[in-house]
């Protein structure tokens, strides 16, 4: 699945260095997978790595085999080069320009070191983003051991810039399956030191741990998980009545949803097919299927740009809003003729059918912005009668017999995630409530927190959201005593109840 960038690729990317710090992962949600699954299909989805400075290619022997020494004579990590760690750095400066929220918190919670005693263990993709958040919890007091929840997202400068500074990292561009769990291993089995806390994305640490380490499980203060794959995996833990730990599913907060899925999307769609294909967006016939947050992200992001789009929803609630905001709500059957763009963000399976494809007209555009690769039926595309033609990195062509093309992006794979980036802000917002997920777990006194998964409570998201105000130089205007008492709120909040919808 690693791939080389063609030139012309590599061309648009490099063009503008100050993007190289936007060439952030995120994490995958590749559809819902169980337990027993090996390793879920989010470690093996393919990332696009631009901002990695080394190809894997530059030296075959496996990490594993090589004996390195960071300059404070630790051994205790395994990165791709160790040398690297200079320009690692720079790329964690960089980041940490446009993740001000978490330097604040670490401004505010610096002196009382609120996570003095945790050990965690992590398991999340390790680019520069992630490493501010890893040098977060450091900085409030917390010992970190970091392994990667995907093989090809890890930025190898990264991982050798945090193993310079003492973090012990597991991870490289490219692992093999089995040195995926090796590193997991490395992580949690260690002498002397046991994890308190994990930060995982995914479920992948958690199972490996849940199966290997029971002791250590059951010892654990909480579990903090990011993806949609892993929170589902820890409700089947639940509901299976063996999760003895509370855990917090911050993949469902507020603040997180809003931008992972709506405002972020809302820029990466259209990152993802210029990239790809150079499209003009005037004028072109778009169905995008699905109208929830990430479709609600695009629709707006191509409208906006002269693209004629029409909707495809089965939650009348959906069509309605989509119908409000100037969409037609049709049927893809209906429509899939005209269409020069297809989108899917539905998390659902099986939405554009062999049969739909079959029906496309010549030239069009397939993608996938949704959690699983499932939803494009592409398994059904791969037969004897049908070509594939790779014409540059994550664009294929499939020719049918009478030459017709249709144009299959990152092989129905998450398009922001193979094709371009997720904008450095988007991932603050993420990593700020990780953090104060582990702040309150770590800290929660007992009993407040059962065996069970969590979600945020209100006044963290909205803490996360006001640390985040002094980007936008936002005033917040304060109740008064007399307004508090009349709504009935505490002037500091929360000030919404938990059923409201934003």
């Amino acid at each position: 699945m690693a791939h080389k960038h063609g030139h012309s690729r590599e061309r648009i990317q490099f063009a503008n260095t100050e993007d190289k710090q936007e060439f952030s992962k995120f994490p995958t949600k590749a559809g819902r997978r169980s337990l027993s699954r090996s390793i879920s299909q989010s470690s093996t989805d393919s990332y696009s790595s631009a901002a990695s400075y080394t190809d894997s290619s530059d030296d075959e022997t496996s990490p594993r085999d090589k004996a390195q020494v960071n300059t404070h004579g630790s051994t205790d990590f395994c990165v791709k080069n160790i040398k690297q760690a200079e320009f690692g750095r720079r790329e964690i400066e960089i980041a940490e320009q446009d993740m001000s929220a978490l330097i604040s918190l670490r401004k505010r919670a610096q002196g009382e070191k609120p996570l003095a005693g945790a050990k965690i263990v992590g398991c999340t993709h390790i680019t520069a983003q992630t490493a501010v958040l890893i040098e977060t919890l450091v900085a409030l007091g917390a010992q970190c051991r970091w392994t990667a929840c995907n093989i090809y997202s890890t930025q190898n400068e990264v991982a050798a810039a945090l193993a310079e500074t003492g973090v012990p990292v597991f991870a490289w561009k490219g692992e093999s399956e089995d040195d995926f769990w090796w590193c997991i291993d490395r992580c949690v089995n260690t002498e002397g030191w046991q994890a308190n806390m994990i930060l995982d994305d995914g479920g992948d640490l958690t199972h490996w741990v849940y199966k290997k380490y029971p002791s250590v499980f059951k010892k654990v203060r909480g579990i903090v998980e990011e993806s949609v794959t892993g929170v589902h995996r820890l409700y089947q833990l639940s509901k299976a009545g063996k999760l003895c730990v509370p855990a917090m599913n911050v993949n469902d907060s507020v603040t997180k949803q809003k931008f992972d899925n709506l405002y972020c999307c809302r820029e990466s769609i259209l990152d993802g097919l210029k990239r790809t294909t150079d499209i003009m967006f005037g004028g072109k016939q778009v169905v995008v299927c699905g109208y929830g947050e990430v479709g609600k992200g695009c629709c707006t992001a191509l409208k906006a740009l002269g693209a004629i789009v029409c909707i495809t929803e089965i939650d009348p609630i959906c069509a309605l809003q989509a119908c409000m905001d100037g969409f037609r709500v049709v049927k893809l059957s209906e429509v899939i003729r005209q269409m020069d763009v297809v989108i899917t963000c539905t998390g659902n399976k099986n939405v554009v059918t062999r049969e739909q494809l079959d029906r496309m007209k010549n030239g069009c555009i397939v993608c996938n912005m949704g959690h699983s690769n499932t939803e494009i039926d592409v398994a059904s595309l791969r037969s004897p009668e049908l070509t594939w033609e790779r014409v540059r990195s994550q664009v294929d062509h499939i020719i049918w017999p009478d030459g017709k093309r249709v144009v299959m992006l990152a092989e129905g794979r998450l398009l922001n995630l193979s094709c371009s980036t997720v904008p450095t802000f988007v991932l603050s917002i993420t990593a700020t409530t990780q953090a104060l997920a582990l702040i309150e777990l770590f800290n929660a006194p007992e009993g407040r927190y059962k065996q069970d998964v969590y979600l945020l409570p209100k006044k963290m998201d909205e803490y996360v959201a006001s640390l985040h105000l002094p980007n936008f130089d936002a005033h917040l205007t304060e109740l008064s005593d007399e307004q508090a008492k009349y709504m009935g709120l505490n002037k500091n909040g929360p000030f919404k109840p938990n059923y409201y919808r934003y």
